[in-house]
C-alpha cells in the first residue's frame, strides 16, 4: 500500500513538473476563493437594512390608546382600570387592519365612556407582544369583562356587529323585573336562559357570579349569541315559569319540555352550566356570517341537508326583531313543532279559547269563526279575554279577518264543516294566538233569522270542541312528515351579497314582478330574498313572490311545495345577464340585437332553449370557460369555421359559457371543451363531436356536413323556397358544393393515408438507425475497455521494467564493489605463493 501511495506521488509530481500552467492556475483559483469569502463575510452587515421605527396607527382624535410600540404590559395596567376593555391587535402593513381601523373608531366614538379601547402593534420585531404571542392573522379582537377574558370576537369587522358584540358583554344577562318583561324575553325565536337569583340576603348572591361568567363562556364560545341570559329576582315573576327554588337556572325550549339545571347532578360552576345549556338547547333559526375568505363553514352546514336561505337586511343594533325575521321565524318554529303538547308543560291548565262568529261584510252567507287564544300564568276576566275589536278597525285583528276568511267558498249548500282555517300569531308571541275558519250559512234559515243571529252580541265562551285543527295549515310539524327536512338559515344581505347574487339575487330584485309586488297594496320592499339549495342534488330553487301575497303565505307554498313528494318547483338557472347589478333592460336587449350580426352567437341561460331548439337551423354549440386554456386555443378554428359558413342560413354556430350560465341537466357536458351539433327538425338526436378526433376546421366541416339534416331530408328544406328561384338556386349551389366538399374530403383521406404509411417506414428507419447507433456505440464501448485494459497491462509492463532497470544497476554497483574488494586480496596470496614456491627452491 505505501508502495502505491509513493507511485501516486510521484506521478503527481512528475505531472506538475510536466504542466507548471496548471499547478499557477490551482493557486490562482485558491486566492480568488478565499478573497470572495473574506469579502462577503465583511459586507454581511450592510445586507439587511434597518427596520423603520414604527408611527401611530389610529389617530390621536380617535379615542383609542394605540401602544404602536407593542407595549404588552401597558395593557395589563390599562385593562385593570376599566371594566370593560377592548383590546385591538394589528399589524401596520395588513390590509385587514386598515379596514377594520376605521369600523373600531366608530365604535369608540359610541362606546367611549364604558369601554376601554387599546390598539397593539403586534408585529413590531423589538415590541414585547410579537414576542409573547404568535398571531397566525390580523386583526385580532379581545374583550375582557373585569378579570374575565380574554372573549374572542370572531365576527365581521363592521362597526354595527362589533358595537352589538361589546354591548352583549358589557351587559351579558338582561334584568327581567316583570311578568310581561320575562314574556317578551322567551317570545323571542332565540333560546332563553333564565337565572332567578334573590338579593335579599346579602348584597350578591353566592351563585350570581357563576352565572354571570357561564353567560360570558356562552360569548366566548359563540359570538352569534344564539343563547340569551336573563335574570329574574322576583319570586313572583319567577313562578311564571314554575320556578320557585333560589339559585335556579331554568332553559326555555319550544319543542320539547323547559328544563332546569340538575344541580344534585352536576357542579355548579360556570363551565358546567355553559355546556349543559348547549348540550340541550333548541332552535328553529340558524345566523350565518360567512367570512368572505377560504373557510368550509358554509360547506359544512349545506352538507348537512337541504338549506333554506333567508337574506335579509341586518342591523345587529336594532332592538326588536324585523318583521320579515318575525315572520320567518314564525314559520320555522311551526315547521319543527312536531309535538305541541310539550309546549305548554307549564300552563296545563292556564289555556283559554273563547270564540266568535263574525259575518263577513263582503258577504251574507260566509261567516268567520275568530277564535283568541290566551297562554299565560293567569288568566284576566273573560270579558276582557274575549273582547274582539271591531272588523272595520283598521287594525291587525281586522286585516287577519280579511285576508284570511274572503274565500270564494262553493254554492251555498248545508255546510256545518269548516271549509278553509288559517293560523296566525299575533306579533309571534306564544302568549298571544289568533286562529279563524271560514263557513257558510246553512240556506234552511231565513234571511233575517240568520241575520239577528250573527248581528246578536256574542256571549263570552270557553269552547275547545270549537279550536281548529292548527295542524292543518300544513306547516305545523311538517318537518316530521317529509323526508326532504329544511334547515333554516339567515343571512345579512349586506355581508352575503356575493352568495346571494350566485344564487339569482340580482335578478330576483330587478325583476318586473318584484317591483309590483313592492309597489301594489302599499306594500314596501322589504329587501329579502329567500332560495332553497340542496347540495346533495346540485340544485337550488327562488321563491318568486306573488304581489297579492304576503311574505308568510309565499313562504308556506314555497315549503309544501319542496316537501310533497312530486314537487313543482322548478330548479333555478343562473346566467350571466342575471349577475349584472342594476343592468338596463332595454340596453340588454339592444345587444342582443346586436350580437346576431357576429360571427359566432354568444348564448345565455335566457337565451339557450330558443337559440339551440331552433327547428330551421343546424346548431353547433361550443362549450367553454374562461379559465380553460384549451378552449382559448381554438377560438380561432371556430372563427374560420363561422366565416366559411356566413351567410349560411341553414347552419349557426355558436358557444356559451357554461361556468357563468346554468344549463338544464340533459344538456350538460362532462368535460371542457365540447362540442355538439344540434339538426334541424331532430333536435332529439343531437351528436356530439368524437372525443379522438383533433378539433380542426376540415374535420369540422366533415362533422358538419356529415350529420347536418340538410342531407337527409332535401325536401324538407326546399319545401319552404318553393315559388322562389334565386333561393332554389342558392340551394343546389350549396348541395353542389357540399358534394365537392365530400369529394375533397375522400382525396384528402386517400393522401391521409399514403402520408400515414410514409410516415410509418420512416419511423420503422428511425427505429433501424437507432438500433445499428446502439450496436456501433456497444462495440465502441467495447474496443474502449480493451485497449484500456491492454494500456493498463503496458503500464504495468513499463513500471516491472523500470524496477528490473534500477535492481540491475544496483547489481553492477555490488559487482564492481566486489571486484574491486577481491583483486588486492588475489594478488596478496599469489605473491606469498610465489614467495614459498622461492623458499622451496632455496632450498
Amino acid at each position: 500500500m505505501l508502495r502505491r501511495v509513493r507511485q501516486s506521488l510521484r506521478q503527481v509530481l512528475l505531472l506538475m513538473a510536466r504542466r507548471p500552467d496548471l499547478l499557477c492556475g490551482a493557486i490562482v483559483l485558491s486566492a480568488l476563493l478565499i478573497l470572495a469569502v473574506k469579502f462577503t463575510c465583511s459586507r454581511a452587515k450592510d445586507v439587511v437594512a434597518a427596520a423603520r421605527p414604527p408611527v401611530r396607527f389610529f389617530s390621536a382624535e380617535a379615542p383609542v390608546v394605540d401602544l404602536y410600540l407593542g407595549q404588552l404590559d401597558q395593557v395589563e395596567r390599562l385593562r385593570s382600570m376599566a371594566e370593560v376593555s377592548l383590546i385591538f391587535f394589528y399589524a401596520p402593513w395588513c390590509a385587514h387592519s386598515m379596514a377594520a381601523r376605521q369600523e373600531v373608531q366608530q365604535v369608540a366614538k359610541k362606546l367611549a365612556k364604558q369601554v376601554q379601547f387599546v390598539a397593539v402593534n403586534c408585529w413590531w420585531s423589538q415590541g414585547r407582544c410579537r414576542r409573547q404571542n404568535r398571531f397566525y392573522h390580523y386583526p385580532i379582537i379581545h374583550l375582557f369583562y373585569r378579570r374575565f377574558g380574554p372573549i374572542e370576537y370572531r365576527g365581521p369587522f363592521v362597526a354595527p356587529y362589533i358595537e352589538s358584540f361589546t354591548l352583549r358583554v358589557i351587559t351579558p344577562l338582561t334584568y327581567l323585573p316583570t311578568r310581561a318583561h320575562l314574556e317578551d324575553f322567551l317570545s323571542y325565536h332565540e333560546p332563553g336562559v333564565v337565572g332567578f337569583f334573590q338579593f335579599n340576603s346579602s348584597p350578591q348572591p353566592p351563585g350570581y357570579i357563576t352565572y354571570l361568567s357561564s353567560a360570558l363562556q356562552a360569548l366566548r364560545r359563540d359570538f352569534h349569541g344564539i343563547v340569551r341570559f336573563g335574570v329574574v329576582t322576583s319570586k313572583n315573576v319567577a313562578e311564571t315559569i314554575s320556578v320557585g327554588e333560589d339559585e335556579t337556572v331554568y332553559l326555555h325550549r319550544k319543542f320539547n319540555s323547559s328544563l332546569t339545571f340538575p344541580r344534585n347532578k352536576r357542579n355548579f360552576t360556570s363551565d358546567a352550566i355553559c355546556s349543559w345549556v348547549f348540550e340541550h338547547y333548541q332552535t328553529a333559526l340558524r345566523w350565518l356570517h360567512p367570512p368572505g375568505t377560504k373557510s368550509r363553514m358554509l360547506e359544512e352546514e349545506l352538507m348537512k341537508g337541504p338549506a333554506l336561505l333567508l337574506f335579509m337586511p341586518h342591523n345587529p343594533l336594532q332592538s326588536e326583531p324585523s318583521a320579515v325575521l318575525q315572520q320567518f321565524a314564525d314559520i320555522a318554529v311551526r315547521y319543527h313543532s312536531c309535538d305541541r303538547s310539550s309546549s305548554d308543560d307549564h300552563f296545563p291548565s292556564l289555556t283559554s279559547l273563547c270564540c266568535q262568529s263574525v259575518l263577513l261584510p263582503e258577504s251574507r252567507t260566509n261567516i268567520c269563526e275568530v277564535c283568541l287564544r290566551l297562554s299565560g300564568p293567569s288568566l284576566p276576566n273573560l270579558s276582557t279575554l274575549c273582547s274582539f275589536p271591531s272588523v272595520s278597525q283598521g287594525n291587525t285583528y281586522g286585516n287577519h279577518i280579511r285576508h284570511c276568511c274572503l274565500h270564494q267558498l262553493p254554492s251555498p249548500i248545508s255546510i256545518k264543516t269548516s271549509e278553509g282555517c288559517s293560523y296566525f300569531v299575533n306579533s309571534y308571541s306564544p302568549f298571544t294566538q289568533f286562529s279563524a275558519c271560514c263557513k257558510t250559512v246553512e240556506p234552511q234559515l231565513n234571511e233575517s233569522k240568520a241575520k239577528e243571529e250573527l248581528t246578536s252580541p256574542p256571549a263570552p265562551s270557553i269552547a275547545p270542541s270549537l279550536a281548529p285543527q292548527l295542524e292543518d295549515d300544513g306547516i305545523t310539524g311538517l318537518q316530521c312528515r317529509t323526508n326532504r327536512t329544511l334547515r333554516f338559515y339567515v343571512l345579512d344581505v349586506g355581508l352575503s351579497w356575493p352568495l346571494a347574487a350566485r344564487l339569482g339575487a340580482s335578478s330576483y330584485s330587478n325583476s318586473s314582478q318584484h317591483k309590483e309586488a313592492s309597489t301594489e297594496g302599499g306594500r314596501n320592499c322589504d329587501g329579502s330574498f329567500v332560495a332553497i339549495v340542496n347540495l346533495k342534488d346540485e340544485v337550488h330553487y327562488v321563491l318568486q313572490r306573488s304581489p297579492a301575497a304576503t311574505l308568510t303565505e309565499s313562504l308556506e307554498a314555497f315549503i309544501r311545495n319542496f316537501s310533497s313528494p312530486h314537487s313543482h318547483l322548478q330548479r333555478y338557472l343562473v346566467g350571466d345577464v342575471d349577475r349584472k347589478k342594476g343592468g338596463d333592460h332595454a340596453g340588454h336587449l339592444e345587444k342582443e340585437k346586436k350580437s346576431k350580426n357576429l360571427l359566432i352567437t354568444e348564448l345565455t341561460t335566457s337565451s339557450f332553449m330558443s337559440s339551440v331548439m331552433d327547428q330551421e337551423k343546424d346548431v353547433l354549440l361550443f362549450y367553454y370557460t374562461q379559465w380553460c386554456g384549451f378552449c382559448s386555443v381554438l377560438n380561432h378554428v371556430l372563427i374560420q369555421l363561422a366565416r366559411l359558413l356566413q351567410g349560411n342560413g341553414t347552419v349557426t354556430v355558436a358557444r356559451v359559457n357554461v361556468a357563468r350560465n346554468d344549463l338544464p341537466w340533459e344538456f350538460m357536458v362532462d368535460h371542457v371543451p365540447s362540442i355538439l351539433l344540434f339538426p334541424k327538425y331532430r333536435k332529439h338526436l343531437s351528436v356530439k363531436y368524437p372525443e379522438d378526433l383533433p378539433i380542426t376546421l376540415p374535420n369540422l366541416l366533415r362533422f358538419i356536413l356529415q350529420h347536418s339534416d340538410s342531407l337527409h331530408h332535401p325536401n324538407r328544406s326546399s319545401s319552404g323556397t318553393q315559388g322562389s328561384r334565386p333561393g332554389s338556386i342558392l340551394q343546389s349551389e350549396f348541395l353542389a358544393l357540399q358534394r365537392e366538399v365530400q369529394a375533397l374530403h375522400h382525396a384528402r383521406k386517400r393522401l391521409s393515408q399514403q402520408l400515414a404509411e410514409l410516415w410509418r417506414k420512416n419511423r420503422q428507419l428511425k427505429f433501424d438507425m437507432r438500433s445499428v447507433e446502439q450496436n456501433l456505440e456497444k462495440e465502441m464501448q467495447e474496443k474502449s475497455r480493451q485497449l484500456a485494459e491492454a494500456h493498463r497491462r503496458l503500464q504495468e509492463l513499463a513500471d516491472t521494467s523500470e524496477t528490473l532497470l534500477n535492481e540491475n544497476v544496483l547489481l553492477k554497483v555490488l559487482l564492481r564493489a566486489l571486484k574491486d574488494r577481491t583483486e588486492p586480496r588475489g594478488e596478496a596470496e599469489a605473491e606469498k605463493e610465489e614467495t614459498v614456491q622461492e623458499k622451496k627452491q632455496v632450498s
